[in-house]
């Protein structure tokens, strides 16, 4: 293969992974298959090797490839029928039932920021919020979402909501409760305590150590996936790349759609972000979730969700009405943080602390 990098643009080892991670994903090397040596690839490409080190450490972190000793790194990503029965390991054997704890946000920041949105919003801050969410705080997630997490939206998708279980129901309301929903097994138990309480059909599907079971998500009548591919509580399982992709594949029969539960993504110890499925799909049917209640605080109580392009018109037609959950104040506060970076610095400071533990523990 012939990879080339436009020098001008950062970062560099990027540009390089997403080459690559597009030639693997397009089986231009097959599962199994020996990916350019790190001193060949930097010579090709007029780079450092410490370049092609980053590029190559991501495709490993995002199960891409994997490094063999003495022997360069090799292609397990799968693409036609993801892992096979025979190799998925349930999670029962390897469940981590221990919830992670962070740093709280500082409560100095916070309060500062509190004081000057008083300060200079004054009368606007005691004005009912519109539907959706105010526009200011909607367009700084939009920017947010652009720059950590590779999701280019309009402001109209995004919808503002007092945290995930409020936001679930919406959903249900939205796609309609006659549908058969699907859940991860285990999963969040407030996931499924919200479908119990609105009578809705669902079926929970075993977890392996790699994501769903394949079996069980090829067998299932469901027609929407709730799914949280970045660490699924209580079981602590990541997605692979094989299965973000294959729960996509999954998607493509007519009429079906997907709920992201990003959930926590936030603080993950890789160097990129773990791609999200909205990212990933290009057939406009994957509804993506996240929350501050980790990231700052749950007595925050505010969450958002992004719409499929094309259900945006649906929502403001038949939902459209539901006056938005979250005050105004708290809002123009969160735009605060966001826009202003205390938001990203945070996050920033805590993933550097656990790489930083992670490697004293090793």
């Amino acid at each position: 293969m012939k990879y080339t990098v436009d020098k001008s643009k950062r970062p560099v080892y990027l540009q390089l992974y997403r080459q690559i991670r597009d030639d693997i994903i397009s089986e231009n090397y097959a599962y199994n298959t020996k990916i350019p040596s790190k001193r060949g690839l930097a010579e090709e490409t007029g780079v450092s090797t410490i370049t092609v080190e980053h590029a190559y450490a991501l495709l490993c972190d995002e199960g891409y490839v994997e490094a063999r000793e003495r022997s360069g790194f090799w292609v397990i990503f799968l693409k036609a029928h993801g892992f096979a029965a025979s190799s998925e390991r349930r999670t029962e054997h390897t469940v981590n039932r221990t919830e992670q704890t962070y740093p709280n946000f500082p409560l100095s920041v916070l309060s500062k920021t509190m004081r000057r949105v008083l300060t200079e919003h004054g009368d606007l801050l005691l004005e009912k919020s519109p539907n959706c969410g105010c526009t200011e705080l909607r367009d700084a997630i939009r920017h947010y979402l652009s720059r950590n997490r590779g999701i280019q939206v309009d402001i109209s998708q995004i919808v503002i909501g007092a945290g995930s279980e409020y936001l679930y129901g919406l959903i249900i309301e939205l796609l309609g409760r006659n549908r058969f929903y699907a859940i991860e097994s285990p999963s969040y138990k407030k996931i499924e305590q919200v479908y119990k309480a609105a009578e809705i059909t669902y079926d929970s599907l075993a977890l392996t150590s790699f994501g769903i079971d394949s079996k069980a998500l090829s067998t299932t009548k469901a027609d929407v996936l709730h799914t949280t591919p970045y660490r699924s509580y209580p079981s602590g399982v990541t997605a692979t790349a094989s299965k973000r992709h294959e729960y996509i594949r999954w998607s493509k029969q007519p009429d079906r759609y997907i709920i992201e539960d990003d959930f926590e993504s936030e603080f993950s110890v890789l160097t990129k972000p773990t791609e999200t499925l909205f990212a990933l799909s290009a057939h406009d049917n994957v509804i993506y979730l996240n929350t501050f209640s980790k990231t700052i605080s749950p007595s925050l109580r505010i969450g958002y969700m992004v719409l499929p392009r094309h259900l945006v018109k649906r929502f403001e037609t038949k939902l459209g009405f539901y006056s938005c959950t979250v005050p105004t104040f708290m809002q123009y506060v969160l735009t605060e943080l966001i826009n202003n970076g205390d938001f990203e610095r945070h996050i920033n400071r805590v993933r550097r602390n656990k790489r930083k533990e992670l490697s004293l523990q090793k």
